[in-house]
């Protein structure tokens, strides 16, 4: 505007050129600016300056004296003479006017008339390109705006997409925990999140690893449990059932703002400026609550808020079916190692036995062991026989592992009823009722009877239903497998004459009986896992502790990951 000032004074040659604007004017991006530069004018010319806006006509003034003008130059009262014309925008609306004065009194030729008309015309033009542009500047900033908002958004669906997908096959919490992690952690990107449930009315932090630093308390902070009562903001969003978000020092509090302690004794010390604490709603109750926390202030609107609530809905789903499978898991594992026998002392026997559950929480299987004293035949002398049993049932449930003390139970009274008679007529015996009571047990088992005999050795007889072959290892170091073996133990089968081997042990061998948890490995060779396993016990040192000797067995040959239940059963006869 300064710039068509000048050039009104230029070309009219005049010493004082202006732009005077109506609010019109000033929206469309315009500025009132006069030329020279801070020149001050007599109040009478803005009075002009309104007339010409009021008229929406040019007016060209011989002489100007008092705010008056006869039109013919005559007035002996003049001070100056002025010229203006209207400036307008692109609807016809005024925007202001483009004036000159002069000092004195002045006729104004034609082409004065046209030249601050075209000036007035290339002003106005001027100030319809800024009105335009700056409308397009906004609108190109909503566009920027909204695609932003629609890509936010997009991610944002995209993460909840994830969420319903990676939380729906969790298998315990602390897979539930790594999910979480995992799929916030590049969305929403928070610098500390917390997962905290409810036990018997307090609140138990639900840690990872050790070097998961960013998930639960800081390395090195004990995740102690805290109250449901408590001051935490935390624990209030779980009592209230409603998310809770607490602001920092440098970040204006809203309406749920909890002025304060960190939104959780896992943030505290971490100075955060933002965090969330979303409570998670389970079927019949509040679970617990998942936190999230940021190290800059995060806006939580109505928009956040909704992924916010969605994520916790899914988290709760997916805490809740974990802590279904961990009671189930719990229940059977505990049944399960009810179950498994307390060996005997024997005279001139060394027994020990391993038991080493599944690594997955849902895997809990029907292996079990079993040593048990041998009853005395009717008339006959008492023996000091022993019973061992090795066995697996099929399965990897709590249903498995009840089938599994069914079938321990069966075979234990089989021997009972079939006294003096060998482990096959046992293990037929067993076929047999499970037949009779329709259980449907199926599995593998070797059922053998070991009995004294002269010069400090034991008679190993034996029946192999379908399982790992034993080995025998001798003082010397030699590995015999007991190979020879029937099939496999299913009610769907009808029962026959099962097969009964025996052999001599001598003082300082081993039998050792094992499932194929043990040998078994995804993607590995179970014969050469067993190839292994007999290497290892040749070269066992000799008189190590059967309990280290089974150790050393589980930890050389195991699966790293193991997907099914493992036990290992070592007898030793005591060397002469």
């Amino acid at each position: 505007m300064n710039r068509f000032a000048r050039l009104a004074t230029r070309l009219l040659a005049v010493p004082l050129g202006l732009v005077w604007l109506e609010p019109a004017g000033e929206a469309a991006g315009a500025a009132p600016e006069c030329w020279p530069v801070g020149a001050e004018s007599d109040p009478a010319v803005p009075t002009c300056c309104r007339l010409v806006a009021e008229d929406g006509m040019p007016r060209f003034l011989s002489h100007v004296g008092d705010g008056s003008d006869d039109g013919d130059g005559d007035d002996g009262g003049a001070s100056f003479a002025f010229a203006g014309v209207p400036l307008v925008g692109g609807s016809g609306e005024l925007l202001g006017v483009l004036a000159v004065t002069d000092r004195a009194p002045r006729k104004w030729s034609e082409d004065d008339v046209r030249d601050l008309s075209d000036l007035a015309a290339a002003c106005s033009a001027q100030m319809r390109m800024r009105t335009r542009s700056e409308t397009v500047r906004q609108a190109r900033e909503a566009a920027e705006g909204e695609a932003t908002r629609v890509h936010e958004l997009l991610n944002r669906s995209e993460l909840l997409l994830r969420a319903s997908e990676d939380l729906a096959d969790t298998s315990g919490l602390d897979d539930v925990r790594r999910r979480v992690g995992d799929l916030v952690g590049g969305d929403l990107k928070p610098a500390g999140i917390d997962l905290v449930l409810v036990r018997q009315g307090m609140l138990h932090h639900v840690t990872g690893p050790v070097d998961d630093d960013v998930f639960g308390p800081p390395p090195g902070r004990l995740a102690e449990p805290f109250g449901l009562g408590s001051h935490w903001p935390v624990a209030r969003a779980v009592r209230e059932h409603r998310l809770i978000v607490v602001d920092g020092p440098s970040v204006a509090g809203g309406t749920d703002a909890a002025p304060g302690p960190p939104a959780t004794p896992a943030f505290d010390g971490l100075h955060l400026a933002t965090a969330a604490c979303l409570p998670l709603r389970g079927t019949h109750d509040t679970l617990g609550a998942l936190v999230l926390g940021w190290d800059a202030p995060y806006e939580i609107g109505v928009d956040e808020r909704a992924v916010l609530t969605t994520l916790a809905g899914y988290t709760a789903q997916a805490v809740e079916r974990a802590l279904h499978l961990d009671e189930r898991v719990t229940v059977a594992r505990q049944l399960q190692r009810a179950m498994l026998t307390e060996l005997p002392d024997v005279p001139g026997l060394e027994l020990s036995a391993l038991y080493r559950p599944a690594a997955r929480d849902d895997m809990v299987g029907g292996d079990w062991y079993d040593a048990y004293p041998l009853p005395v035949a009717p008339g006959g002398a008492a023996t000091g026989a022993l019973s061992l049993t090795v066995g697996d049932i099929t399965g990897h449930d709590m249903r498995a592992a009840a089938l599994m003390g069914q079938v321990r139970s069966m075979l234990r009274q089989a021997d009972h009823d079939h006294a003096g008679e060998g482990p096959d007529q046992a293990l037929c015996a067993l076929e047999r009722a499970c037949r009779r009571l329709n259980l449907p047990a199926s599995g593998t088992a070797v059922h053998a009877h070991l009995t004294p005999a002269a010069d400090g050795h034991w008679r190993l007889r034996w029946s192999n239903a379908g399982h790992p072959a034993p080995l025998v290892v001798t003082a010397d170091g030699a590995v015999e497998t007991l190979a020879r073996h029937d099939v496999l133990l299913h009610h769907a089968l009808t029962p026959g004459p099962r097969t009964c081997d025996s052999r001599s042990l001598p003082p300082g061998s081993t039998l050792l009986l094992y499932t194929d948890g043990l040998v078994e490995e995804r993607g590995g060779d179970i014969e050469d896992n067993v190839d292994r396993l007999s290497q290892q016990l040749a070269t066992a040192p000799p008189g190590v502790p059967l309990d280290a000797l089974l150790r050393s067995l589980l930890d050389s040959v195991g699966p790293r990951d193991a997907r099914d239940d493992a036990v290992l059963f070592a007898v030793r006869v005591a060397a002469s």
